[in-house]
């Protein structure tokens, strides 16, 4: 069974970083692209990052260069979101999600088939 699980989130202070990780099971993570995405409250989820399977090559969000950085470890069935400078708009639950079809990166959202449950980010004072 196919299933991808977020952990990491939490509550943290304006500037403060946090990590991320998103398990796979049931494949073998080193085939496919694995990809963030975020939904603030009332907000439609929007592409973070991704990470391609075949070269690693990563895409971002443009607003999020520079803070964000996916990396995997394919030992570990595991990619993480490392989160650094963060703001108050980046409250959000983050998801990540794979489309299990190739190794690059899908060009939509809907193209991504399983998604995690999500982990909640709060970035408050």
């Amino acid at each position: 069974q196919v299933q991808l699980v977020e952990s990491g989130g939490g509550l943290v202070q304006p500037g403060g970083s946090l990590r991320l990780s998103c398990a796979a099971s049931g494949f073998t993570l080193d085939y496919y692209a694995i990809g963030w995405f975020r939904q603030a409250s009332g907000k439609e989820r929007k592409g973070v990052s991704c990470i391609n399977a075949s070269n690693s090559t990563t895409y971002y969000t443009d607003s999020l260069k520079g803070r964000f950085t996916i990396s995997r470890d394919n030992d570990k069935n595991t990619v993480y979101l490392q989160m650094n400078s963060l703001k108050p708009e980046d409250t959000a639950v983050y998801y990540c999600a794979t489309d299990l079809d190739g190794s690059n990166c899908p060009n939509l959202l809907s193209e991504y088939d399983y998604w995690g449950p999500g982990t909640h980010v709060t970035v408050s004072s």
